[in-house]
């Protein structure tokens, strides 16, 4: 009977340690799915006016969260830019915790698939969105609700499989 306690704790550790070895550690599930875009009000790269999470609504589409620091953004950015000119896909760009001279600049060299490019510039954005590190992509429908959220760079198979779908684009 004295044993039984930590025998039980044990046992209950040795089960959750089994279970998260069969989970992929990029899917972290998010709180916000299926709920109204968090609020924000931020300014846009190329101009002073301000965007908010209101301006998300009235079509489906992605809220990438970027930065012009960040490795796993330059592997998808082709990506991207390939979903903005040939799928139509709508993408706003979330640049976060980074300089407008520096995205600036980085665009201007990879190119500029985001419609918009709101600037995160001390993350207060992305603390409230639960972005974790940088690339993070958001699929909102037409409502401005969260349907999705891709953790790490946006791949050709994410998008065939899983975020084409949510956005009901045709090819």
């Amino acid at each position: 009977m004295r044993y039984a306690i930590p025998v039980i704790v044990l046992i209950g550790l040795v089960v959750l340690f089994s279970i998260s070895l069969f989970r992929d550690p990029r899917e972290v599930p998010s709180p916000l799915i299926g709920k109204t875009a968090p609020a924000f009000s931020l300014p846009l790269l190329d101009s002073d006016a301000l965007y908010t999470a209101q301006d998300l609504k009235g079509r489906p589409l992605l809220v990438n969260f970027f930065a012009s620091w960040c490795v796993g953004c330059r592997d998808e950015h082709a990506q991207l830019l390939k979903l903005a000119q040939e799928q139509g896909v709508e993408i706003v760009g979330m640049d976060y915790k980074d300089t407008p001279a520096d995205v600036d600049q980085w665009l201007r060299r990879h190119g500029n698939p985001y419609r918009r490019v709101i600037q995160d510039a001390n993350g207060s954005a992305g603390m409230d969105w639960g972005v974790y590190g940088v690339p993070e992509t958001f699929v909102l429908d037409a409502e401005g609700t969260i349907v999705y959220k891709q953790i790490g760079p946006m791949t050709e198979e994410v998008w065939e499989r899983t975020i084409r779908p949510l956005l009901a684009v045709r090819k």
